[in-house]
């Protein structure tokens, strides 16, 4: 006989409210917005030609190599969804740079001003918490947002 059993893989029971409706977790509800809000500011950043100008570097690429860059870290949750701290950005930049903070302030200070990008970073220290409400209203929001969008530029 051996020491230590097996676990059976328990799969998670989906949560139901009291009509047998499933109920959405948060994290779900997060993850969506973050995909939905992404697409909408890469899609708001795009040129009508399908091109983009990253924030960071100035490098003009194919709108398919666009990431949905936060100025402010995405862990703070007040800044998390600011269309101001959102820009699109290259992967390069994004990704391997950390997002080039440096040159991503230049390029905030140059489409927005100077008295608006220090508002932006105070707004950093505010916690913030959404409801599953908001949640589901934001997602919404940036889907019709992106869907008007992709009409205008044709994308």
């Amino acid at each position: 006989m051996s020491y230590y059993m097996k676990r059976k893989n328990k799969k998670e029971k989906p949560l139901f409210d009291k009509a047998g409706v499933r109920v959405k977790k948060k994290p779900d509800l997060k993850a969506k917005l973050d995909k939905e809000f992404s697409l909408f500011i890469r899609l708001r950043d795009c040129m009508p030609n399908g091109y983009f100008r990253c924030i960071s570097c100035g490098q003009i690429k194919p709108f398919e190599q666009a990431d949905c860059g936060h100025y402010i870290n995405r862990q703070h949750m007040n800044t998390r969804f600011d269309e101001m701290n959102c820009n699109a950005q290259c992967r390069h930049c994004n990704r391997f740079m950390e997002g080039n903070i440096q040159n991503y302030r230049k390029g905030l200070i140059a489409k927005y001003g100077e008295q608006k990008i220090i508002l932006l970073e105070a707004k950093q220290s505010v916690t913030r918490r959404y409801s599953d409400f908001e949640y589901e209203q934001l997602i919404k929001y940036y889907k019709a947002l992106s869907r008007k969008i992709r009409k205008e530029k044709g994308i």
